[in-house]
């Protein structure tokens, strides 16, 4: 039985349907704000269903965008570090196996050789460096907590798609945002992020950190032909900002990370990916379409 929180969540979802569709039991549960509440309908959950792994998806990454974290960092700050923190303790307390969903955003660029971030690399994009978004920053501060967690998962997100059209969904904001600004990034393709995390415990795979990103990089204007190759978003004439500080004075009030994550541990472990290029394109030719603003 695996105790999912942060079920109703663009991920809490993709796992709901994942553990579905591989026939695994699973119960969710949806904790408040208060911390004292939330240890104890913690505590009282997982006595009341003896999870064998617990799956936080839980978090604050704000609507639209991590702009929102900006207006409500004591809502980002308790959803994104002190709730990880929280069950941590009372994982151990059980000595009940669990993953956490983090961020790759905790990075910003790509290392001097143009290799992408490992996982002992520590953040270059952190409240530490003091030029982060307030999201970026919680994410950070929250593996800091974690780490020597006993009988604990990782996983690092980044940037998730599928081919579900959805405003969570990257591809679907390439295609209707009115102004791009061209950076390399290192994305997550979501229904293989959530199978690649479910396979870490099912395997058994060590504790500990992973970047769970699909190997290789992209640029906006890689993922933008993709679109075009595919006949999607027929008449749009995509725009782009000059550079960074122009993105910055016009469209953003915080920074942004934009990293390449170098993500051969999972594969090093038997947990194999696609590669990016080959997995955006898989969605696209199975684009489905929906109806939405961003």
């Amino acid at each position: 039985m695996i105790l999912l929180l942060g079920s109703t969540g663009y991920i809490g979802n993709a796992f709901q349907s994942h553990l579905i569709a591989r026939d695994i039991d699973f119960k969710t549960v949806s904790l408040t704000t208060a911390r004292r509440a939330q240890r104890d309908a913690l505590r009282e959950a997982i006595e009341a269903v003896r999870p064998s792994f617990l799956l936080n998806a839980a978090g604050f990454t704000g609507k639209p965008n991590v702009e929102a974290a900006e207006q409500h960092k004591l809502a980002c700050l308790e959803a994104n570090t002190t709730l990880p923190g929280i069950i941590a303790e009372i994982a151990a307390e059980f000595g009940l196996r669990w993953g956490h969903v983090s961020s790759g955003c905790i990075y910003h660029g790509a290392k001097p050789d143009g290799s992408g971030f490992t996982e002992e690399d520590p953040p270059n994009f952190d409240f530490r460096h003091n030029n982060c978004s307030f999201y970026s920053g919680t994410k950070a501060l929250a593996e800091e907590i974690l780490q020597g967690a006993p009988h604990c998962y990782i996983w690092r997100l980044r940037i998730p798609f599928n081919e579900i059209d959805s405003p969570r969904n990257y591809l679907s904001k390439i295609m209707r945002y009115d102004r791009l600004l061209d950076v390399r990034n290192s994305i997550s393709q979501l229904d293989d992020f959530v199978r690649a995390c479910c396979e870490c415990w099912i395997q058994e795979a060590p504790f500990g950190t992973y970047n769970v990103t699909n190997p290789g990089s992209v640029t906006t204007r890689e993922v933008v032909d993709l679109i075009r190759k595919h006949g999607l978003a027929e008449g749009k004439a995509f725009q782009f900002f000059a550079d960074e500080s122009e993105f910055m004075e016009k469209a953003a009030t915080t920074p942004r990370a934009s990293c390449v994550l170098d993500s051969s541990k999972l594969a090093r472990h038997g947990i194999h990916l696609d590669e990016v290029h080959e997995a955006i394109e898989k969605c696209l030719r199975q684009w489905k379409e929906m109806k939405f603003k961003v």
